[in-house]
């Protein structure tokens, strides 16, 4: 019995150790898949815009969270990899709606030099946290 209540200490150990290294590794890279509210945000604002974004963005876009008081700002990697040459290039186009409060957000979607999807930029025109990206 000794040995099964060290076996499950080692376990869980073990466990707590990979949930932490999972954490720190986040911290260090935080990109991720878009969740489904920002893909169909990403994909209403693609739409809307006058210039021709190839469809391999979704399969392979990540996206990471930018500092901006949790309005929910977004830089994009629509090859799913750090590239580091590149810069702002264009508003592509935007879209304004309600949150859940009633305050009005405002995304614009931003290209690169190259045209590629560069940044979503959110503002809700209090500065409070975006609550929802419904539109």
């Amino acid at each position: 019995q000794l040995q099964v209540k060290k076996f499950s200490t080692l376990l869980l150990n073990y466990q707590m150790e990979q949930l932490m290294w999972e954490g720190f590794m986040e911290q260090l890279n935080p990109r991720r898949k878009p969740t489904p509210q920002e893909f169909k945000l990403i994909e209403q604002l693609i739409n809307q815009a006058p210039v021709s974004i190839n469809d391999s963005w979704k399969d392979l876009l990540e996206v990471e969270p930018l500092n901006d008081g949790e309005m929910g700002s977004l830089r994009l990697f629509p090859y799913g990899e750090l590239q580091e040459d590149r810069l702002f290039g264009e508003q592509a186009s935007d879209l304004i709606f309600k949150d859940q409060d009633g305050v009005e957000v405002i995304a614009t979607l931003y290209l690169d030099q190259c045209g590629d999807l560069f940044e979503i930029d959110i503002w809700k025109t209090d500065f409070s946290p975006t609550q929802s990206l419904d539109f």
